[in-house]
């Protein structure tokens, strides 16, 4: 039987096929896993800077200043927020803080999430020898603040 025959490369086909796929669906995973909390942290930033951009706009000379901007922030945390999927469970007031020191003027509105959240969009794998993929920290915060 000749070694260069169709006949004798038959299984060859399938074995290389099943190499590639896994390298293949490797870096689909983390690519997809990987963009997920990127995309996460950059809208973060961004809610919590639009937060404190539209703090900037209340009147100092109003009464009950300090509630009012708090009040401002957490108004358009909770409308940045709500273009996030649903699945996500943001929630404002228990992952977001907003907090004015009225003795340093300072406006400081963040975002703490906790990556366990994730788990109901993205599935963790733990790989033997590399651990959880994807590996991230135990909360994405976002963090933005202002003196007046």
């Amino acid at each position: 039987m000749k070694t260069g025959s169709r006949k004798a490369q038959k299984g060859a086909v399938a074995i290389e096929f099943a190499l590639v796929f896994v390298i293949f669906f490797a870096v689909f995973y983390g690519l997809v896993s990987y963009s997920l909390p990127f995309v996460l942290m950059q809208t973060f930033n961004q809610v919590t800077a639009e937060a404190i951009r539209r703090a900037v706009a209340v009147d100092p000379a109003i009464p009950n200043y300090a509630s009012v901007l708090v009040s401002t922030a957490n108004t358009a945390l909770t409308q940045q927020l709500s273009v996030l999927p649903s699945s996500l469970n943001v929630v404002v007031g228990t992952d977001t803080t907003t907090v004015y020191d009225p003795t340093q003027g300072t406006l400081t509105v963040s975002v703490n999430y906790p990556v366990s959240k994730l788990n109901r969009v993205i599935p963790f794998l733990v790989l033997p020898g590399i651990g959880a993929v994807p590996s991230l920290p135990a909360n994405l915060t976002a963090i933005s603040s202002l003196k007046f």
